[in-house]
């Protein structure tokens, strides 16, 4: 059996792991099911055991995928749908029902296959410090806090320290994580967001390994949310599609949104509209 090409995406790890094997049935230690939802495809990938892990090169846990081609193809109330559509894949980590939530948004603003985290950051409403100013007024708003780590050679600081020594000040209930991955099909760049409950490993798809952010290595619960945004091409190559800055700005935008979605009850598109104007 070939060896695997690279891909953060479980969804795409399972189909090929069954292609190369030559074999569509279940792998052992994976579940895996697909549904629509809102008109999206949904893919839900579970990593039972280590066997499952091992055969996937993931770790044990959940990953769940949306696929946007509704949405690129500009199907009408696409992107409203398509954030819904996130929004329940993000509510169904089982969200805390209290407590601060921090919004790690990683990558580098000025690498646009890497600006995923940074754009969702400015579509997230920032709540935290309203909700200590003005309790009763923001009563019904769940309190958010946004960090934006950077990258290691801009700042000389892993990701997650930064955001581990964040953490320490607000002690959050949750940590949600956006950042880019990298896919091993050309066709799921911008094309798929992926969720886990395992963390993310900032570089890995691009063979450049940082510290990992994990339940471990930050001491709360972790909820990634990424999308792929490069091919490994080989030899140190890594290739973008030239759409490459609508895809990101609309996927970070996408992010953004349905995390105000999934966090503050009630919430609706145009209201995530006026508060971000």
């Amino acid at each position: 059996m070939r060896p695997m090409p690279r891909t953060d995406l479980a969804a795409e790890a399972n189909a090929l792991f069954q292609k190369s094997a030559a074999d569509t049935s279940a792998l052992p230690g994976v579940s895996a099911r697909d549904e629509v939802l809102s008109g999206f495809p949904i893919t839900t990938v579970e990593i039972l055991d280590d066997a499952g892990a091992e055969a996937l090169c993931k770790p044990k846990g959940k990953y769940l995928s949306l696929e946007l081609d509704n949405l690129l193809h500009r199907r009408e109330n696409a992107f409203e749908n398509a954030a819904l559509a996130l929004s329940e894949l993000l509510k169904r980590f089982s969200l805390p029902p209290e407590g601060d939530i921090v919004c790690a948004c990683l990558g580098n603003p000025d690498i646009t296959p890497d600006a995923v985290g940074p754009i969702a950051a400015q579509n997230v409403v920032v709540t935290r410090h309203l909700k200590r100013s003005l309790p009763q007024d923001f009563a019904a708003f769940r309190s958010v806090a946004v960090v934006r780590p950077g990258v290691l050679g801009t700042c000389g600081i892993e990701s997650a320290e930064a955001v581990r020594a964040f953490c320490a000040v607000v002690s959050p209930a949750l940590v949600v994580v956006v950042d880019a991955l990298a896919a091993a099909d050309f066709a799921r760049l911008g094309r798929t967001v992926q969720l886990t409950d395992t963390g993310i490993a900032p570089g890995s798809g691009v063979g450049n390994d940082r510290a990992a952010l994990n339940a471990v290595t930050l001491g709360v619960p972790v909820l990634a949310v990424g999308v792929p945004t490069v091919v490994d091409a080989g030899e140190g190559l890594f290739v973008t599609p030239r759409t490459v800055d609508d895809l990101v700005r609309r996927t970070g935008k996408l992010i953004g949104y349905a995390v105000n979605l999934a966090l503050h009850n009630g919430f609706t598109c145009g209201d995530v509209d006026l508060l971000l104007e």
